[in-house]
């Protein structure tokens, strides 16, 4: 079984869809410290103006867990809401997805900011027919640091494969052993950002994936895949990462 582990994400990009749509299993890793100002609690729309931020805002407490966090004020999807509908509702497949993405934010009972990006995970999921298992990392029970915490998780779940992130790459590849000792062959996700159709030009790129939903409608799952390349060997990426530090 091949299974992927990366943080709940805001309203995420496409590649973090398709990283998703290519393993058995999918883990959502919220049993780690939250960092504050990253892709936990925010993303991107594409605007007339370019990319805006939408944050939610967060009540800190030092070294809580990303399951532990809580929205600071329940009423700021409206604003989001609003963002959304005056940078899309002139794209082609607008009323399609509005309603049901209002609905998401509006219907919740949890102020848990894992469970706001889960709940919206799964609705993007489901309009896009992506059908891979999700599981909560702090559902399975499992304790460790960075790369001792995914082989434990791996081992719980029974994998035998695991593509990470290619950001992971830099603490992964000095650790891969905690995970290929237990049997797990390691890859590393290779994707291109693909162009499809925006309302704005020129084509800008790592917007959420929301865009790509509201401007292309039933060809957003094909667009997505179109993006993915085949994954990073280690030694790939070892020599990919090598070749970018001799550039700086």
């Amino acid at each position: 079984m091949k299974v992927a582990i990366s943080q709940p994400t805001y309203l995420p990009w496409i590649g973090y869809l398709d990283l998703i749509d290519q393993v058995d299993l999918f883990v959502i890793l919220d049993n780690v410290q939250f960092v504050k100002q990253t892709w936990q609690q925010r993303n991107r729309i594409r605007t007339a103006a370019g990319l805006q931020w939408l944050t939610v805002p967060v009540k800190l407490r030092f070294g809580q867990m990303i399951h532990e966090v809580e929205i600071r004020e329940p009423d700021f999807h409206v604003d989001h809401l609003r963002a959304v509908e005056l940078a899309y509702r002139r794209a082609p497949h607008f009323q399609r997805y509005f309603d049901g993405l209002g609905i998401k934010f509006s219907g919740r009972e949890s102020l848990l900011l894992a469970d706001l990006n889960l709940a919206l995970l799964n609705w993007i999921m489901q309009e896009l027919q992506i059908k891979t298992p999700l599981v909560r990392a702090s559902s399975l029970g499992q304790s460790g640091r960075r790369t001792e915490l995914l082989g434990n998780i791996c081992a719980a779940l029974g994998a035998t494969g695991y593509i990470s992130p290619a950001g992971s790459a830099t603490y992964l590849l000095a650790e891969h052993e905690l995970l290929t000792q237990r049997g797990v062959e390691v890859a590393f996700h290779h994707y291109e950002h693909p162009v499809y159709r925006q309302l704005h030009k020129p084509f800008t790129s790592y917007a959420s994936v929301i865009d790509l939903m509201f401007n292309e409608g039933d060809e957003a799952l094909n667009i997505l895949r179109g993006g993915r390349k085949p994954c990073y060997s280690i030694d790939e990426m070892r020599e990919l990462q090598a070749g970018s530090a001799l550039a700086m």
